[in-house]
């Protein structure tokens, strides 16, 4: 699954990686697809960063269709191949149509079906590109989502994007993952 780091034998795993392991396998995500046999290797931030990334998968207060929008754009943004192969999937069962995600992925202009994607894809392009979001972007994602929630995007944003660092710098690849959406 990694190309840049040895194989983790979790038969080896100190109780601080365990402790870190069990957590994931038994919560909601229950697996360890993705970054977290990277960053196991450093229990304290495998167990501070997985649990972060609960909390932004799965209670941000948006939909998971919006979530997992936004991480698309998050995936195309640093053309992340495994978090793309992990949440393409993720984000057609949540509802996002599939020109939608084929748009985001070659970065052609999005057609958009619903206002709340169109906000969600603007709020994150716009952060990602200009590094801050206008006050009418704002004032919309606030009247919209309310600021808790326009807090827990910008929360998820940062999560996911520590997530495709972490998989480019260690060219890790998802489980089962025979195909690259990204030209390297």
């Amino acid at each position: 699954m990694t190309h840049r780091l040895p194989p983790f034998d979790q038969a080896h795993a100190t109780p601080e990686q365990k402790a870190v392991l069990d957590e994931i396998l038994s919560g909601p995500r229950g697996s360890l697809n993705g970054p977290f046999l990277c960053w196991i290797r450093s229990p304290e931030l495998a167990q501070h960063a997985q649990r972060l990334g609960v909390f932004c998968r799965y209670h941000t207060g948006l939909s998971m269709r919006l979530s997992e929008l936004a991480v698309l754009v998050t995936a195309a943004r640093w053309r992340s191949q495994a978090e793309w192969h992990i949440h393409s999937g993720l984000a057609l069962q949540a509802g996002v149509p599939e020109a939608l995600v084929e748009a985001i992925r070659t970065g052609a202009e999005p057609v958009f079906d619903e206002p709340d994607d169109a906000l969600i894809h603007a709020f994150v392009t716009e952060l990602y590109e200009t590094r801050r979001v206008s006050d009418a972007t704002y004032a919309r994602a606030v009247e919209r989502f309310g600021i808790d929630t326009t807090i827990n995007l910008v929360g998820l944003l940062g999560y996911y994007s520590l997530v495709a660092m972490t998989l480019n710098v260690f060219e890790m690849r998802a489980q089962g993952q025979t195909s690259l959406p990204f030209p390297e």
